[in-house]
């Protein structure tokens, strides 16, 4: 536990000293006297509280979007019969071993065709394409027995209330795992938004931390204040997600 913190605790460290007084030796772990200047400067000099805005709206945006689409694509293949199921899914398994490298030239050009750079929608559209998700979520769904849906189309349910009502439930723990999954991939995003956001306004946490390095001078006390500002959300929200996964699993187990 110890060895994992230190890192941690060196970032804490770093955040609250000058820049001048980060190369002493030896090194100081507590800060004396606590310097909050890179603090202030990461809100008086940068628009870091509206990098934070757009990092949560895309990425809640993404992870909303997907666990909806993949969930539903996850129950047509795992519970569905129809013409080509097998091709389909063949399809999507070889799409998951290209490389993210591989896709960003063509991707840029497609949505530089529809006219998307430099707003939302091109931060959240082309990640609901990640097929990833589509196969964790049929994996959650596959293992519900056949009989709870042949009794609801009995009662005459239609596919999208045995999905809606019955599947969904089922699935919750799934589903927040796929969430967590999500979101977290998209809170750390660099490449892709860094290609195709340039208005600032609109720039997100990944791409301005970066940024906030030069070339030529390093404020390793401002970079510091920044990665461990931007890693306050994302603690929050795994907190958060973390109990409502421990809630649904042991709700499941109670019932049983």
């Amino acid at each position: 536990m110890a060895i994992a913190l230190l890192p941690f605790l060196y970032v804490v460290s770093t955040s609250l000293k000058e820049t001048t007084s980060l190369f002493s030796y030896p090194p100081d772990w507590i800060p004396s006297p606590i310097y909050w200047g890179n603090f202030e400067s990461l809100f008086a000099d940068h628009p870091f509280v509206r990098w934070t805005v757009n990092t949560l709206f895309v990425a809640g945006a993404v992870t909303a979007l997907k666990l909806w689409f993949d969930s539903m694509a996850g129950y047509a293949l795992a519970k569905m019969e129809f013409a080509g199921k097998r091709g389909v899914a063949l399809l999507l398994l070889l799409s998951v071993a290209i490389p993210i490298s591989a896709l960003i030239i063509p991707l840029f050009f497609v949505v530089r065709h529809l006219g998307l750079l430099n707003t939302y929608w091109a931060l959240i559209l082309p990640p609901l394409a990640n097929p990833l998700g589509i196969f964790m979520a049929r994996s959650f769904i596959v293992g519900i027995p056949d009989d709870l849906e042949a009794s609801a189309r009995l009662d005459g349910a239609s596919e999208f209330t045995i999905y809606r009502k019955i599947v969904l439930p089922l699935i919750r723990p799934g589903l927040v795992v796929l969430g967590m999954f999500t979101f977290m991939l998209q809170y750390t995003s660099l490449i892709w938004p860094l290609i195709s956001v340039q208005d600032s306004e609109r720039q997100v946490l990944a791409v301005g931390i970066s940024g906030l390095q030069s070339a030529f001078l390093q404020d390793w006390g401002l970079l510091s204040a920044g990665m461990l500002l931007a890693a306050v959300p994302i603690t929050v929200v795994f907190l958060l997600v973390q109990n409502t996964f421990v809630a649904s699993d042991l709700s499941g187990a109670l019932k049983e």
